[in-house]
């Protein structure tokens, strides 16, 4: 019998921004893959994977030139593998089979894709297919969903999610008629990727529970193993990470039963990234131990190894991670040369470099250097000899990275220019932008600002081009978004400002603040993994100019010695202004002024401190404001300052709040600023008195109703969903059946960095941020009338979690309402309910502005006697449009 070899499509996928801007190259999912037995994810250079074991599909005779193609392939030669399978397609060409031809082909199109080749894959899979139409036994059926498979994977790196999405639910109706389930699940998996790409996170989670369904009725096979750890791979990438834990353990124990310890070591490793993902180090230190321990693939046990080395080093558990030093290195010495174990050394050359610390003996410094560019050296080497570019330029970068440590500028300069070179001819963004971010380094280490900034301005042009894909990289754990993407936004902004040399000028300025809009885009890009509010962008300066010529916006950024301020004040050209303090003494005064103010006695300590951040922020322009009429101050915060409430700022005499209308933006690529229009207010009011049972740690609310109350009392129209009634199936009912322009949600949320511990209270559990947002979207494709107002009034951001905020301004922007109003910190509910009086009160009977109704309620507190302590009214924020 014949058989023909279909290779499998590992995670990877490039884009030459310079060469195809047309593409927008959307990431794979983790472990989406075609094959049924796909090895570990490898930590490795962002967004690429180790390449996953093929699989054999027997419908003829197994024959040379395409089993040597496999073998390639499997090998991580890719370039040698397209140069055996082109061969096999002019052979099988010659003799008529049209099959064989066809599946070669297929095979062909996943090496060129791995080589980022997208034109050519393109070809190779569009012949594999015509070849296959009007095939209809099951044999040609068979390869013909494969080959949709893989042209569904190749729309879906160059930019087309719709069309993979129809591709992969036609290759489904072809499983499906096979009665191939394991097709039909890889199918479900890929499509949840497409989904989700399209934004619709719902749909995607709802595609994701099918395959996990259709997985539990098969039968304990080692497939069925496979499919639970990929399935369970992608449920992390998409932010479920209990759910992806759950999954994955039930991987784990079907392998155990089956005795297998490869997939046991598999399920092991990806355990670990779930429980380091999820910020479980012990856990996930034990998963990888236990991988390096069970796993008989060499591979899975470096890989595990490597993992477990880098968390070591994040942990500062330096004394540990050096013990594990000799076995990896001796284990990376054994393994074959291919992709896989190039990426491997590499990753080990950069966690050496971690290692290694200011205090380190010089001994130690010289021999831990030494073994990272040996390991360095053997990797370009090696990359050359397999004809694979992206690796040699990934390699000559880190390379680059280490000479750049020593001070080497000429060698690290040649090197990064050399790698960047073939990066970009390789279609590697994703390398291409560290490697332009190195040289923007290098190039300002040695005075040179012009070039720096060319480079800077490179990096962050080819971030934004990344900006879907960088959410997938996110999901590889050697990759981190605080060390790898935000310092190019930073650091770019200081190279900018120190350029000016002190004399303003106001395109300088104007890019610096597009960069402090850019980083906070990605940061929630980060945060909700995958890129937020796509394509919207509105200048707020024609706003402040003429709409609104009472505003000023504030664009603060902490860096590391200094805060800079640019600032935006009604017809004047761009300011800035920098007050020189380190850091660290910004968040110190910040983390005990945020602590301060929920504390009602710690007035003279709020006011001393809430002082010194008005001096860094708002004293040099603080003469210009009246001068200007300005009444109205909008903040783009930075950092720990987006946990502080600017109302609470204090001059010496008043806080601002007592002088100006305060509200935050995100930035201006985001917001669509229109005033509210004068209209019939319809709000739905949702209120839990009481806490589910499995949340003891929230305390009742008693004065909701009264809350719920005042706000019809103030004109208002309102549809309530209280207590038992507030569920999340009933909200989502009546979100898309009533009519109103104001979403009241009156019950505990919690803020956090992390948008799995993102959530708000009904009566039936928690209701994740991303869900919510689904929620609403959901309205959005039924009622043409958009959300005006989101008021989230007793919620708090995560205890000790400095970037909680995050989550808040997050909430914000996905809900889709055009303002939302909530709270940084849990307050009396009785005030709660007096301020939200007067906030509809203000909003409904007075031509005012949602920010000028909020600081209206916010004074009523102020200068009530039992509520002027600023933990009462400060906490309240609105985010968004001000008008």
């Amino acid at each position: 019998m014949t058989q023909v070899t279909q290779l499998s499509v590992a995670n990877y996928s490039l884009v030459n921004r310079r060469k195809f801007k047309f593409f927008r190259l959307f990431a794979y999912f983790l472990m989406a893959l075609l094959c049924s037995l796909s090895s570990p994810m490898m930590a490795v250079l962002p967004g690429i994977a180790a390449s996953s074991q093929p699989i054999v599909k027997e419908i003829a005779a197994a024959t040379s030139l395409l089993q040597q193609g496999k073998l390639l392939y499997d090998a991580g030669k890719f370039s040698e593998a397209v140069q055996v399978l082109q061969q096999a397609v002019k052979e099988y060409q010659t003799q008529g089979d049209r099959i064989k031809q066809a599946a070669t082909l297929s095979n062909l199109s996943l090496a060129y894709q791995q080589l980022g080749a997208w034109q050519e894959a393109k070809q190779a899979i569009t012949d594999s297919l015509n070849l296959l139409n009007g095939q209809q036994n099951s044999q040609s059926l068979q390869i013909f969903a494969q080959s949709l498979d893989i042209q569904g994977r190749l729309q879906l790196a160059t930019g087309q999610a719709e069309a993979a999405l129809t591709t992969w639910q036609q290759a489904a109706k072809i499983y499906t008629q096979l009665k191939n389930e394991n097709g039909v699940v890889r199918t479900l998996i890929n499509q949840a990727q497409a989904w989700r790409s399209q934004g619709t996170y719902l749909r995607a989670v709802e595609i994701l529970e099918q395959a996990y369904q259709k997985l539990q009725i098969q039968p304990n096979s080692i497939e069925k193993a496979v499919g639970l750890r990929s399935l369970g791979d992608s449920l992390l990438t998409i932010g479920d990470g209990k759910k992806s834990e759950a999954v994955l353990k039930q991987s784990q124990e079907i392998a155990q039963s089956l005795q297998s310890n490869a997939e046991i070591g598999a399920s092991l490793f990806s355990l670990g990234n779930n429980a380091r993902t999820q910020q479980k180090t012990a856990d996930a230190i034990a998963y990888y131990q236990q991988a390096v321990q069970l796993s008989p693939s060499p591979l899975t046990k470096v890989q595990a190894q490597l993992n477990l080395l880098s968390l070591l080093i994040e942990d500062k558990q330096l004394s540990t991670a050096e013990t594990l030093l000799p076995a990896i290195q001796s284990q990376l010495a054994q393994l074959p040369p291919s992709r896989a174990s190039i990426y491997a050394a590499i990753n080990f050359a950069q966690s050496l470099n971690k290692l290694t610390t200011p205090n380190s003996q010089l001994s130690t410094l010289v021999q831990t250097r030494l073994i990272a560019s040996l390991q360095l050296t053997t990797a370009i080497q090696q990359s050359r000899s397999l004809g694979d570019q992206k690796t040699e330029a990934y390699a000559l970068g880190s390379l680059a990275n280490l000479y750049e440590q020593q001070q080497r500028w000429t060698e690290a300069q040649k090197l990064a220019k050399q790698a960047l070179v073939l990066a970009q001819t390789n279609n590697a963004p994703e390398i291409a932008y560290r490697l332009e971010w190195q040289l923007g380094r290098i190039f300002w280490a040695q005075k040179d600002l012009t070039k720096a900034i060319a480079a800077y301005d490179g990096a962050v042009e080819t971030l934004n081009s990344l900006r879907r894909d960088l959410v997938a990289i996110n999901q590889d754990v050697q990759f981190s978004f605080r060390d790898s993407v935000e310092p190019v936004y930073r650091e770019s902004v200081e190279l900018l400002l120190q350029s000016q040399a002190g004399k303003a000028d106001d395109k300088i300025l104007d890019k610096a603040r597009q960069r402090i809009e850019a980083l906070q885009l990605a940061e929630l890009d980060n945060f909700f993994r995958e890129a937020c509010l796509l394509g919207q962008s509105v200048a707020l300066d024609r706003v402040v100019d003429k709409d609104n010529p009472n505003t000023a916006i504030l664009y603060p950024i902490v860096l590391p010695e200094e805060i800079q301020v640019i600032v935006k004040i009604p017809q004047k050209p761009l300011q800035h202004y920098s007050t020189r303090v380190p850091q660290a003494e910004v968040n110190k005064v910040l983390a005990e002024l945020r602590r301060n103010l929920v504390n009602p006695t710690a007035l003279n300590a709020v006011k001393t401190q809430g002082k010194q951040v008005y001096n860094w922020l708002i004293k040099p322009i603080e003469s210009q404001l009246p001068e200007n009429k300005v009444n109205t101050l909008v903040f783009v915060l930075d950092g720990a300052l987006r946990n502080l409430p600017m109302a609470s700022l204090y001059d010496g005499k008043q806080y601002l709040i007592e002088k100006y209308a305060i509200a935050l933006s995100v930035g201006l690529q985001l917001l669509d600023p229109k005033p509210i229009e004068k209209q019939q207010l319809r709000a739905l009011t949702a209120g839990l008195t009481q806490p589910p049972p499995n949340f003891p740690n929230f305390s009742p609310l008693p004065a909701i109703k009264s809350e719920v109350d005042l706000i019809a009392k103030a004109g208002v129209s309102t549809t309530n969903l209280l207590n038992e009634k507030f569920t999340q199936k009933a909200l989502a009912k009546e979100v898309n059946q009533v009519a109103f322009n104001i979403l009241h949600l009156a019950t505990h949320g919690q803020f956090s960095s992390r948008v799995e511990d993102t959530f708000i209270l009904a009566a039936d559990g928690a209701i994740n941020v991303k869900q919510f947002d689904s929620l609403l979207r959901n309205r959005d494709e039924t009622k043409p009338e958009p959300v005006e107002l989101l008021v989230l009034s007793a919620c708090q951001t995560a205890t000790g979690d400095n970037r909680a905020a995050l989550g808040l301004a997050g909430a914000a922007v996905r809900a889709g309402a055009r303002s939302t109003v909530a709270s940084l910190w849990q307050i009396d509910d009785e005030s709660t309910a007096m301020f939200v009086g007067d906030f509809y009160q203000q909003l409904q009977s007075s031509k005012v502005t949602k920010a000028e109704a909020l600081r209206h309620a916010q004074l009523k507190l102020l200068q009530h006697p039992n509520y002027k302590a600023p933990s009462y009214w400060s906490a309240y924020v609105l985010i968004g449009n001000w008008l």
